[in-house]
């Protein structure tokens, strides 16, 4: 099963998909458990299929050994003749996010992050789009450790990503269910640390977008079995 860490040196891929309705949603969920059983492509370490919550979509959390085997996976005939057409068929928007790891942080009483369909973690995936000049500073600014919201009720773990491109960066966090993610997620500004509102204040100014969805493993599989 997948562990999320900045020390494995994997190439993460995010795609994420976006669908108006929740037939749209199920047939993709189907598609992509297709693709996730049959994958043999060289390089490819695991993928972890998510089903969206609050908006209808898709996430696949993907680890590739390195960028050179997701350019072969990309320039192979079937994803291009065949992958492609599919998604663009399905899907009302695409977001293929090439990433690594940078920075993640567990509550005291986990030791790794584990993304598996077994968990029942609630994960959030927000997109922040940012100017590249700005982007070491937002990872930085969202990387820092703040024990707050380590132990803040259901907080299990956050992880961030930085986007190759220079223009992304990712939170990818896990909450033990909805009610704990919103009870956060919906706290008035003044209950939180100065040091938080800093932080969260000096992300607005950096960031140029945001995208967010909140989602539920439902398969994953990895080329380890």
């Amino acid at each position: 099963m997948p562990f999320l860490s900045p020390d494995d040196g994997y190439l993460t891929v995010l795609n994420l998909f976006r669908t108006e309705t929740r037939q749209g949603q199920d047939r993709l969920l189907d598609v992509m458990r297709d693709i996730i059983d049959n994958a043999d492509y060289p390089g490819w370490i695991s993928s972890t299929l998510h089903s969206g919550q609050d908006a209808h979509g898709t996430a696949n959390y993907i680890q590739w050994r390195s960028l050179e085997d997701l350019k072969a996976r990309y320039a192979g005939e079937g994803f291009q003749h065949h992958t492609v057409p599919l998604f663009n068929e399905l899907a009302t928007s695409i977001r293929l996010l090439q990433t690594e790891v940078v920075a993640s942080r567990l509550h005291p009483d986990l030791e790794r992050v584990e993304v598996s369909a077994e968990d029942d973690a609630y994960t959030v995936i927000v997109v922040f789009d940012v100017d590249p000049v700005d982007q070491k500073d937002l990872v930085d600014t969202l990387a820092q450790p703040e024990e707050w919201v380590l132990t803040h009720r259901g907080h299990r773990s956050h992880t961030i990503l930085r986007g190759l491109d220079g223009e992304t960066v990712v939170n990818y966090a896990q909450w033990d269910s909805k009610e704990a993610y919103d009870a956060f997620h919906r706290l008035p500004e003044e209950n939180r640390p100065a040091s938080v509102r800093r932080g969260r204040e000096h992300v607005r100014s950096l960031v140029t977008a945001r995208d967010a969805n909140t989602y539920t493993v439902v398969h994953s599989r990895s080329a380890t079995g």
